[in-house]
């Protein structure tokens, strides 16, 4: 009897550890894979029946990074720095920027550096890491008291339609609409007075985003110059552009050296007497993250601005803030606000912890309804918005003068339609790829590859529709 139990014993312990070996093993082949999601639950069973395992700590700790949660990778990454992980420090530092512990990223960055060149070795990755770090302690001593009146959560595709500026303010639209061609940039702007527009896009043998401007002459564009190199940084991408009525200040995004984490807001000033730009600034936080932020505007008349972020967003989508803009640029004492609030402040935990004057938020909320029920009663009566030409938009199908045209553009709109259905289409093929395993994957590879050949056809198709409508109104 005993010994059927210490057999039974036996047995039960190596089936064990060969059901364990068998998920470590599967679950090392998703993480290789970049499927963090499947591959976290087995790590996490495996953490925390083993909990000093060095390399448990750091895959669990990674996986939960991958997917958007900083703050429960911390405390397992801190055990794979101490367990000595390789390249753990990384990856404990990149989350220690996510929640704006920007000193513990810097030491914990300097001190891996520091080991390697005792070896002989270097990491460029982690040099560019504790250059963003530098940069994030140093913003986190300035974070601008602004206060934010209203968040808004879109579809990066069109967000800029819900920037209700005021007519002096000037005119956002997307480069599609009106260039009428796909184009790299997804914002274009044009001044209150629309005599200058200014657009990001691809230059001939460049792979980033440039800034360009084109002044209105007798009616007419002129050909677009691009913005100096101290705006158009060297290898990096030079986006969303606004400026001010007074013709001088600009604001635009780069994801240049001088940024914190992707794209940043910076701003610079255009001198006219020699026609040259001061070096830009990045204007700090809260408006900059370790995210993407960008399309900085202010309606001066109404005083409101807008900025666009994607922290904490799904893919595809980006959260739109409207703020009340200072006159001139307040801080936060850094000596003197508990860290974890500034770090909230910084972060836009809330945008209530912004609200320091409540009539002033109150009023300025007023005027946003005021200017969004304005732009409401605009549209309210559009069924459609289709450039003509630099001069005219239509609106609507009674404002075709040809029959020939409003029925060509009847056509237009069933290709148009056609096309966007497609983009779904390939936008849920691409996430079901993402969640994948490497045999699915593959499997949807040439799936994806088919769906956009028909992605692009329906573009080219789309184009010469709109092409035809244009020359068949002669307006």
């Amino acid at each position: 009897m005993m010994m059927r139990k210490i057999i039974l014993l036996l047995w039960l312990s190596i089936t064990t550890l060969t059901l364990s070996a068998q998920t470590l093993t599967e679950a090392r082949k998703l993480y290789a894979d970049g499927n963090y999601a499947e591959a976290k639950p087995a790590f996490e069973k495996l953490v925390k029946a083993t909990p000093t395992n060095a390399n448990f700590n750091l895959w669990y700790g990674v996986c939960a990074l991958r997917t958007g949660d900083a703050a429960e990778a911390l405390p397992y990454l801190q055990t794979a720095v101490k367990r000595k992980a390789q390249d753990s420090q990384l990856f404990l530092a990149e989350a220690c920027n996510s929640l704006y512990l920007f000193e513990e990223a810097v030491n914990t960055l300097e001190t891996y550096i520091s080991d390697l060149q005792k070896r002989r070795r270097t990491s460029p990755e982690a040099e560019d890491l504790l250059e963003k770090s530098h940069n994030g302690l140093r913003m986190i001593r300035g974070v601008e008291q602004v206060t934010i009146i209203d968040s808004i959560v879109v579809d990066k595709a069109d967000f800029v339609s819900h920037y209700n500026l005021g007519a002096d303010a000037g005119n956002l639209l997307t480069t599609q609409q009106f260039f009428g061609r796909q184009n790299d940039g997804n914002a274009l702007f044009i001044t209150g007075l629309g005599d200058k527009l200014y657009y990001s896009q691809k230059l001939p043998n460049d792979s980033t985003l440039s800034l360009l401007t084109a002044q209105k002459l007798s009616g007419q564009w002129s050909e677009p110059t691009i913005l100096p190199d101290n705006i158009n940084e060297a290898g990096s991408n030079t986006a969303y552009p606004f400026v001010l009525p007074d013709g001088i200040t600009i604001y635009f995004a780069s994801d240049g050296e001088e940024s914190f984490g992707g794209y940043d807001i910076f701003v610079t000033r255009h001198d006219p007497s020699d026609d040259t730009y001061f070096t830009p600034e990045n204007i700090g936080m809260p408006f900059n993250s370790p995210y993407n932020d960008y399309m900085y505007a202010i309606d001066e008349f109404n005083n409101l601005g807008w900025f666009a972020t994607d922290r904490y967003q799904p893919a595809g989508k980006v959260c739109i803030y409207v703020f009340i803009p200072n006159e001139t640029k307040s801080v936060y004492s850094f000596e003197n606000t508990d860290a974890t609030k500034l770090a909230r402040l910084a972060q836009i935990h809330a945008i209530r912890d912004t609200w320091a004057d409540q009539a002033e938020v109150r009023d300025a909320q007023r005027r946003l309804a005021a200017v969004d029920d304005a732009s409401a009663a605009t549209t309210s009566n559009r069924e459609f918005v289709f450039v003509i030409n630099d001069n005219l938009t239509y609106y609507q199908l009674s404002d075709f003068k040809s029959a020939q045209a409003r029925l060509a553009f009847e056509h237009y709109r069933q290709v148009e339609q056609t096309y966007l259905e497609q983009q779904v289409k390939l936008y849920q093929y691409r996430e079901q790829y993402a969640s994948g395993n490497a045999s699915f994957k593959e499997q949807m590879g040439s799936i994806i590859l088919q769906a956009e050949q028909r992605e692009q056809e329906l573009y080219e198709q789309m184009l010469l529709a709109a092409k035809e409508v244009r020359k068949l109104e002669k307006p």
